[in-house]
């Protein structure tokens, strides 16, 4: 009886074997088509899951399966190293924030390690270490000098909890995207990278990107947001003041029945100063988070300034100024007009605080007269009315004709905006890169020289007060001035940690190189021929590292402008959650069942509650720590099973059932190569020209299943893949007597199963491999190719209509004649039934599949 695989032994083997290999070094070789691939580098929070290891796994496969293929492939490994929860751990643990991450590091690397992924770890890097962030200090003075990086103070997202500012994409639901705390709004000078000097080309850029997920571009596309409208002035009656407003929709002025500022809009500041009743309404608006989202979901409240501003086409038409806290300062000019027939939000405010609703466009099938707005605006286009001029064009015709006698007026012009905003980098916490900026009483913000880079962050902090260590460090921040020479401040707020991975990708291309980026090396790597990762990250994290490109290659750091060729956004992977009475998660691993069959915790017998599927998280305890399946099963277990059941960028059910169904599969395989070794012929031997017909459908199916696990694998569609794995180990286990099957044949069945399992299952591949007396590894073994004329059926089943009805079918050559189609159709018994003393009109042939009799 052949022995049964051990992948105990066997995987921490091959994973040494191929370390002493040196299997996936990468090394730039202009003689090779190279090929990219990176997943998105993680935060070292502890532990890796079942999870987050599907993300790696599926890049894995990829550059396993290039590298066979003859592509020099890069796959490095880092880690996105810095940021708040580490500091929290420190004060939870009274440690330090280093010491914590780099002890993360080492056990998720040895996870990483333990699952046989095909990484280059000679290129390791962590954002958290000097050699990194003091090149990201040097990128920062770039963009400076660049002109990209400016300071103002301004209002922000302030998160209470973690005493920190927050991007606009941070805040959730009004709420820290981290801490969960709801989320204010504070004045407070940042630093800010100008991304709005590259809104159109960013915009420009996705029209490049086909290989990337439609709706990611389309969530990009949405994010920069580019409008054409007017920019309007209005003069305030009472005031010698003039409200700017932009608006997409010009073409609707004559039914606007107020004006609104943002609550932090300049003139607003100015009417504060004396209004109490102004200032108590600011303040109640500062409660709300400056995230358009949260904006848009509160309740719309205004204040009546009791000034009017003049409508710029009716002459001594005067509209009512508000307070809005629906209006955004950052977006547009901070101040709008609105139309409440035809705009929700505008309509909402206008039936809370009883203002007029005109409507100036009707339907295109209605009528001036007839068309009335009764609960809800008309938002979609039509024909313009109760607006002189205007009348009776349409929506787009209104809208050049609106801005024409705008720019006649004097009193404004067509433009282009962006929704994009400058993105806010400022962090008010330690852990993160310190800006390279000091600050003099007398020369005022000097950038510190590139000579005394890095700045590196102080080792001796304390966490025993909430905000910034930094801020408080008793000698860190005290320095001199580069100009006068006189004592001077660090600045102490640290880099948003999305700066980090906006250029990783970059320096993984020579992560040991004296400065911040190899032009050599990028030249040759970039850009990323596949990156993976989560949709969550569509807007945020992708968008930045676009802008970071654009400004390295102005820099000429970068010859690429596009970082990422394709993207691959990856489905979560879900497991079911258990809870007790009390609502406290229970790991899976911790659940049992009591003698009545009811769930209980384990340790202390408490009833438990299965719940839904939800996405693998810590928080939830529904995680699988993968060296609990590979003590059990086995990596390559995970690894097929992850990819088994669902494409890619769908999500996928994690069941213990399913871990073991694949395991034994596994099992299968390899006895079903035991099963074959003594048959088969030796390596020398060739395959003869004359082959018994059971030789050819193996050779057949053994080419066609090549054939489609190599494409299903270069358009990803892994679940695919292994169902042609299944579909072929299964046709092989149904072969009945081996020994009278050619034995050349037979190797190359095997050998071509072997093959194509080992980017999902390497180790149990390379065992096989090994068995079968083979010196060279897989690893460096190339893809084979399949013989086009044998992937194609050599015959057909024909189906037989009458006058379009299924009659009967029969098998044929491929290709057949059509007159012999026809004859062997007719003959058909069923068919000459059905068709009797009829007289056949004609006969339609669909060649290779259906012959339709037409009669009478």
């Amino acid at each position: 009886m052949a022995e049964r695989y051990n992948h105990r032994v066997a995987e921490p083997k091959w994973q040494q074997r191929w370390n002493e290999l040196g299997s996936f070094k990468a090394t730039t070789d202009p003689q090779k088509p190279k090929y990219y691939v990176l997943e998105m580098f993680p935060y070292p929070s502890g532990h890796i899951h079942i999870g987050h290891v599907r993300n790696y796994l599926i890049g894995d496969v990829i550059a396993r399966f290039k590298k066979a293929q003859g592509f020099n492939v890069l796959h490095p490994m880092g880690w996105d190293a810095f940021g708040l929860p580490a500091e929290n751990a420190a004060i939870q643990t009274k440690s330090h924030p280093a010491h914590w991450t780099y002890n993360n590091i080492k056990i998720m690397r040895d996870q990483l390690k333990s699952m046989g992924l095909a990484y280059d770890w000679d290129r390791e890097l962590a954002t958290c270490h000097s050699g990194y962030y003091g090149h990201e200090q040097r990128l920062f003075l770039e963009l400076y000098k660049q002109g990209l990086i400016y300071r103002k103070e301004s209002f922000v997202n302030w998160d209470p909890v973690e005493n920190s500012v927050l991007a606009n994409e941070q805040v959730i639901d009004g709420r820290g995207w981290r801490s969960g705390a709801k989320v204010e709004r504070r004045k407070l000078s940042q630093w800010y990278l100008k991304i709005t000097a590259y809104a159109e080309e960013l915009l420009e850029g996705l029209d490049t990107l086909k290989d990337w997920p439609e709706r990611v571009v389309t969530m990009q596309r949405n994010w920069i947001g580019r409008s054409e409208g007017a920019q309007i002035n209005f003069k305030v009656k009472e005031l010698p003041e003039t409200v700017t407003i932009f608006s997409t929709r010009p073409d609707t002025l004559f039914g606007a029945s107020f004006c609104a500022l943002s609550p932090h809009h300049p003139l607003t500041e100015k009417l504060a100063k004396d209004n109490p009743a102004l200032k108590a309404f600011i303040e109640e608006c500062n409660k709300t988070s400056i995230n358009e989202e949260a904006i848009v979901k509160a309740e719309k409240l205004g204040f009546n300034t009791g000034f009017h501003v003049e409508h710029p086409f009716l002459k001594d038409h005067l509209l009512p100024l508000y307070i809005a806290n629906f209006v955004l300062m950052d977006y547009g000019t901070g101040a709008i007009f609105g139309c409440p027939a035809h705009d929700e939000r505008d309509f909402e405010f206008a039936k809370k605080y009883q203002l007029e609703i005109l409507p100036v466009i009707h339907p295109s099938d209605q009528t001036s007269v007839s068309f009335k707005i009764t609960t809800e605006p008309f938002t979609e286009d039509g024909i313009l009315f109760n607006s002189e001029f205007l009348n009776g064009l349409t929506v787009e015709q209104a809208k050049e004709c609106a801005i024409k006698k705008l720019s006649e007026l004097k009193l404004g012009e067509k433009i282009t905006t962006y929704r994009l905003r400058d993105w806010g980098i400022s962090r008010q916490r330690y852990w993160g890169c310190p800006i390279p900026m000091i600050h003099c009483p007398s020369c005022g913000i000097l950038p510190v020289p590139e000579n005394q880079l890095p700045i590196a962050l102080p080792e001796d902090v304390d966490f025993d007060a909430p905000g910034n260590p930094l801020d408080r460090h008793p000698s860190w921040k005290f320095t001199t001035c580069p100009s006068c020479h006189q004592p001077a401040e660090r600045e102490t707020d640290t880099l948003d940690t999305f700066v980090e991975s906006s250029w990783y990708f970059a320096r993984f291309c020579a992560p040991r190189f004296d400065q911040p980026i190899s032009q050599e090396e990028t030249a040759y790597w970039l850009p990323v021929d596949q990156y993976i990762g989560g949709i969550e990250h569509a807007i945020l994290h992708l968008l930045y590292a676009r802008f970071f490109s654009r400004a390295l290659a102005k820099g000429n750091y970068l010859t690429c402008k596009e970082p990422f060729k394709a993207l691959l956004a990856q489905g979560m992977v879900t497991h079911e959650t258990f809870q007790t009475e009390d609502h406290e998660w229970v790991f899976p691993s911790d659940v049992g069942t009591n003698k009545q069959g009811e769930l209980i915790r384990i340790t202390d017998g408490a009833r438990v509650i299965k719940g839904r599927l939800e996405k693998m998280s810590k928080s939830r305890k529904n995680v699988v720590a993968p060296e609990v399946i590979t003590q059990d099963y086995g990596a390559d277990t995970a690894r097929l099973f992850l990819i088994s059941d669902s494409p890619p960028d769908r999500d996928f059910e994690w069941t213990d059932l399913g871990a073991q169904g694949i395991w034994k599969y596994l099992n299968r395989i390899w006895t079903l190569t035991e099963g074959f070794k003594p048959f088969l012929a030796p390596f020398t031997a060739k395959i003869p020209d004359t082959l018994t017909e059971e030789e050819k459908n193996l050779r057949q199916m053994a080419h066609r299943i090549l054939k489609d696990v190599t494409a299903s694998i270069q358009a990803f569609h892994l679940n695919r893949y292994v169902a042609y794995l299944r579909e072929f180990s299964n046709y092989l286990g149904n072969l009945k007597d081996l020994s009278q099957i050619n034995g050349a044949v037979l190797r190359e069945a095997l050998e071509f199963l072997i093959i194509a399992i080992n980017p999902a299952t390497p180790h149990l591949a390379e065992e096989m491999w090994a068995s079968l007396g083979h010196p060279t590894p897989l690893v460096n073994t190339a893809w084979p190719t399949f013989e086009e004329a044998l992937t194609q059926e050599s015959s057909v089943t024909i189906a037989v209509q009458v006058n379009g009805k299924l009659r009967g079918t029969f098998v044929c050559a491929k290709d057949q004649d059509q007159t012999d189609l026809e004859k062997t159709a007719l003959a058909l018994e069923n068919v000459q039934k059905v068709i009797g003393d009829q007289s056949v009109r004609k006969i339609i042939i669909i060649p290779n599949k259906v012959v339709n009799i037409v009669v009478a």
